[in-house]
């Protein structure tokens, strides 16, 4: 039998059922003999999640691991070091240049700022494809170029609990010290002077706070604003849950409505295109006239020069800033130098427990991706709550083989419809997979569920999902190809297993090696295949046998402990019950 002719066509399947076993083999344009596509594949077992190839939690050790470079740029707690080491070797490199940057991230598998380090488009480009996570150290990822941190498939994930409470501690200070006018009566005094009418201040109870962001920092602040100090608190924030805020007493209302009526205005929004500079001429026009600003957010959300002439007429009493549009700001800053501005340098975060606890929390989730963890704190990447993540890794698995398979039987897999049969489901994850199986296998891209939907348009792969209602979590994948072949797998004694190819029913575990062929169904050809097998040295694991009718035709999946020969291969696609024959790695 010519080597061309030892492949696995399944474009008849659909509709084989019970027809005749005289068809003429015809062949696949993916063959095992034809380039190393096949060959590449991955057989580790236990993987979780993946970054630039299959990660697993049971093959991994601790001398593996220590190959692993981890950069950091900015000062980061002991404690989350010692466990960073327990992963890979560290480097602290304070303060680089972008220049200095971009020469040492090509040797770097993960890199640590907080908010100074800017992670560039050329910082992406210059790691090479090396740099599979960024973890920045602190809530805010404005200083991260995520649309170049997909495009080259590294995750990037952030510490958004550990500071919480420090932040909104922070923000609650600058309030009452503003209203009390702390830091210019200091100031003052140290000065030698008793300015005592100067400096009176005002009451914050029964005034109305206006919370410009209601997360996870807003919402602190505006338990401690009305539980604490008795204030009123409204809050504006377009994503935020009314239930959410309401259960503490906080109405939700427009923009323009929170900071027309406040007396206080306490911003915790992002900085991105939407809120960039949100804060300027038009929006100071519209505040309660002596207004007060507290700013432990980011910087450029606020139009710093006019916020400086609304201070200078008036529109606005003071202003008490964390953070600016650039950091360091300026020596001669207007603002910063401006009588009635409090300046803190980005302290939000800065209390020893906070720093210990951001070390940490960042440490574990790089450590977590490094590791192919499925990780809650990604925030370019499909989030996955921390309960469902062991319910949903076996899927993770099943789908990215269940791509892999596919791409083994039909070369050219450009439309790819998935239905999933579930209870209920975010697909997102899964369809990275899928992708994943599909593409890497035959190209030179490393894919993850951080770049798979970007890799996929790229290379001209459509995907269309279907979610059919189901009982549990997952009852089944299915993928339909090319409208040639669909394939279906299920998670069976929580590993991932093959099911169903066309129209014939089977029960193939996805892991190892295996041999899957068409065959007459005819007596003698177990015995045959494992004849040969036997006289290669080569182990039989598991076999499985489907058919639709008696004496008509078959498929067979046998598993083999070791990778046989090419010798092997063309040996069994010779025999001339077999129809369609092809040897897949998993």
């Amino acid at each position: 039998m010519a080597c061309t002719k030892a492949t696995f066509t399944f474009s008849q399947y659909c509709s084989d059922r019970c027809s005749s076993s005289s068809r003429r083999r015809r062949a696949s344009a993916v063959s095992f003999f034809n380039g190393n596509s096949v060959m590449r594949l991955s057989s580790h077992r236990g993987a979780l999640l993946t970054n630039n190839v299959l990660e697993t939690s049971k093959s991994k050790d601790k001398s593996s691991s220590n190959n692993n470079i981890i950069l950091v740029s900015e000062k980061l707690g002991e404690a989350g070091l010692k466990v960073l080491r327990e992963w890979g070797d560290v480097e602290c490199a304070y303060d680089l240049s972008p220049e200095e940057l971009c020469s040492k991230i090509s040797c770097c598998d993960a890199l640590i700022v907080r908010s100074a380090t800017k992670v560039t488009r050329e910082v992406f480009q210059a790691s090479k494809g090396r740099l599979k996570v960024v973890g920045r150290a602190g809530v805010g990822i404005d200083n991260v170029d995520l649309q170049a941190a997909t495009e080259f498939g590294c995750i990037v994930v952030n510490a958004p609990t550990s500071n919480t409470v420090a932040a909104a501690e922070l923000a609650i200070a600058h309030l009452a010290a503003m209203a009390r006018n702390v830091a210019r009566a200091d100031a003052s005094m140290k000065a030698s002077k008793w300015e005592r009418n100067k400096y009176v201040g005002v009451s914050m109870v029964g005034k109305t706070v206006a919370i410009m962001g209601f997360g996870k920092v807003g919402y602190e602040v505006a338990r401690r604003a009305k539980a604490a100090l008795g204030m009123n608190v409204v809050a504006h924030d377009p994503y935020a849950s009314a239930d959410r805020a309401s259960a503490i007493g906080v109405h939700l209302v427009s923009f323009d409505e929170a900071i027309s009526n406040a007396d206080f205005i306490s911003l915790h929004m992002p900085l991105i295109p939407s809120t960039h500079k949100i804060f300027n001429h038009t929006s100071f026009a519209k505040m309660k006239r002596g207004a007060r600003i507290i700013n432990v957010a980011r910087g450029g959300v606020i139009d710093e020069d006019d916020l400086v002439r609304a201070l200078d007429d008036g529109t606005v009493a003071e202003a008490a800033l964390d953070v600016f549009t650039e950091e360091p700001p300026a020596k001669d800053s207007k603002l910063v130098k401006h009588e009635k501005v409090t300046v803190t340098p980005h302290l939000g975060g800065s209390t020893k427990e906070a720093q210990e606890g951001v070390a940490i929390e960042i440490a574990e989730a790089v450590m977590g991706a490094l590791k192919g963890e499925l990780s809650a704190r990604a925030v370019n990447a499909p989030a996955v709550p921390t309960e469902l993540v062991a319910e949903l890794a076996p899927y993770v698995v099943l789908a990215e083989k269940l791509g892999r398979v596919a791409v083994q039987l039909v070369s050219e897999s450009r439309d790819v419809k998935v239905v999933y049969r579930s209870a209920d489901l975010d697909t997102r994850l899964l369809r990275a997979m899928i992708i994943k199986g599909l593409i890497e296998p035959t190209s030179n891209s490393a894919i993850n569920l951080v770049n798979a939907d970007f890799i996929a348009k790229e290379k001209g792969v459509r995907i269309s999902e279907e979610i059919i209602a189901g009982v549990e979590l997952i009852d089944s994948i299915q993928l339909q190809i090319s409208n040639v072949i669909s394939i279906e797998g299920k998670v069976k004694y929580g590993s991932p297993h093959l099911t169903r190819v066309g129209s014939f029913d089977v029960d193939v575990s996805l892991e190892g090696n295996l041999i899957l062929y068409r065959q007459v169904d005819q007596p003698g050809m177990i015995g045959r295949v494992g004849t040969i097998l036997g006289q290669h040295n080569i182990n039989v694991s598991f076999m499985s046998l489907g058919r639709t009718c008696r004496r008509k035709m078959a498929i067979v999946a046998i598993g083999v402990d070791e990778e046989p020969s090419k010798e092997a291969l063309q040996h069994i696609g010779s025999l001339p019950a077999i129809q369609d024959f092809v040897f897949l790695k998993l």
